[in-house]
């Protein structure tokens, strides 16, 4: 299961592919359930997102896609399942952090990267995996005012399927890099994860230094 799943990562080109080659304009509904999911269900932080849209791009001059056509779409997905998850959050997110399946370490990570950046975290997060999904349910848990959420949730979805999207298709041309996408979507999964990796690494520090503060206190 594992391996299909980062088989599919690294390959998104090729499924993507062979999905539009099979069933054409289908693979419009099939990208906006996954932008969808991904941004608006907690359940599915691990479907690809910025990989996805690099590939839409990458692929677009191939006739797989149409820019114009799929780019409006997938910011719509992402807007509207950041309102579904806020929503989630402010209804319901009581009753689902105290569930057994809820990951807390997502949920504490995700509050560290507000603590941090406020409300612009909305907008930021739409560039960290996990945490892209997280951020609007705990905004929503938080009670965050709904009208600061839209305007950094909307202002957030043109930035990340835009910049993605054209990266896409512009650097996907390139000889070199349209060979070896593979590389290019570790890369990006990379430079993706890297805000999560240092946030851990400051909060592990941190705990550190206060329990060996703890313990000079004893002595």
């Amino acid at each position: 299961m594992i391996e299909q799943f980062i088989d599919y990562v690294l390959h998104v080109d090729k499924h993507l592919l062979v999905f539009a080659q099979n069933y054409g304009t289908l693979i419009y509904v099939l990208l906006f359930a996954i932008v969808f999911c991904e941004t608006g269900l907690i359940v599915t932080p691990f479907l690809p997102g910025d990989s996805l849209l690099f590939a839409v791009g990458a692929l677009a001059p191939q006739g797989m896609v149409r820019l114009e056509l799929v780019m409006p779409l997938l910011i719509a997905a992402a807007i509207i399942g950041d309102n579904l998850n806020y929503w989630i959050g402010r209804k319901a997110g009581g009753w689902i952090v105290r569930q057994r399946w809820f990951k807390q370490d997502y949920m504490s990570k995700t509050e560290a990267f507000f603590t941090k950046h406020g409300g612009k975290a909305i907008v930021l997060a739409r560039f960290a995996p996990i945490i892209r999904t997280f951020a609007p349910f705990t905004a929503g848990f938080g009670r965050m005012n709904y009208g600061r959420f839209l305007t950094f949730s909307v202002s957030g979805a043109f930035l990340w399927v835009l910049s993605f999207c054209l990266a896409g298709y512009f650097l996907g041309q390139i000889p070199w890099i349209k060979s070896n996408l593979k590389v290019v979507f570790l890369l990006i999964i990379v430079v993706s994860l890297m805000p999560i990796v240092i946030e851990f690494f400051k909060h592990r520090s941190a705990g550190k230094e206060s329990a060996s503060e703890g313990s000079d206190d004893k002595v």
